[in-house]
């Protein structure tokens, strides 16, 4: 409804709350608190995939893949969320005033999109994680085909946007890695 004054502002502190004594987990954006839904088999697989790849990668360089059981602040857009997975290379950056398994730094953000998220992942939420100053790659895996959806950051703030399907690879530039995307949906039910 435009122009509706809302009812509820909460604070950080509201939403840390929250989420210390929910069993669910929630988004905290501009002053709401939004509850995440579940995700489907397909999707934890696909995610899990995808990390496997990244964490692989990884190999000795100082970083570290995390599921979605970091919490990551964009404090450009006072954003708080659980991407499906991160990689952090060098020390965690914590957001002070949370809790401790919230951090500042990735260096990769992976979201595994779903039919209630596709829209926010592929636009606002990609736009908040662009302003993370650390971030060098986003991958989103889509939940409606097989594609894969790197963006790269590249000079200053531009972004280039490299796509995959059924047969194909994508680079991911800051881990010397290729993924495949028939190896990513190998266990998906996900055939188109």
């Amino acid at each position: 409804m435009a122009g509706a004054i809302r009812l509820h502002r909460y604070t950080y502190a509201d939403y840390v709350g929250v989420e210390m004594t929910s069993s669910t987990r929630h988004e905290f954006l501009d002053g709401e608190i939004y509850a995440m839904a579940g995700g489907s088999a397909d999707h934890a697989a696909l995610a899990l995939e995808t990390l496997r790849a990244l964490a692989d990668a990884i190999g000795d360089r100082p970083c570290r893949a995390f599921t979605s059981d970091l919490r990551i602040y964009v404090e450009s857009a006072g954003l708080a969320t659980f991407p499906d997975g991160s990689v952090i290379c060098g020390p965690v950056q914590k957001h002070p005033p949370g809790p401790e398994e919230t951090a500042l730094n990735p260096s990769v953000l992976l979201e595994v999109t779903s039919d209630s998220s596709e829209a926010y992942d592929t636009g606002a939420k990609l736009a908040f994680y662009k302003t993370i100053p650390s971030l060098r790659e986003c991958i989103l895996v889509s939940h409606r085909e097989r594609r894969i959806t790197v963006h790269v950051r590249g000079e200053g703030e531009t972004w280039d946007t490299r796509v995959a399907v059924t047969g194909g690879r994508v680079h991911v530039p800051s881990l010397q890695v290729d993924l495949v995307v028939d190896q990513i949906y190998r266990l998906s039910e996900v055939r188109c």
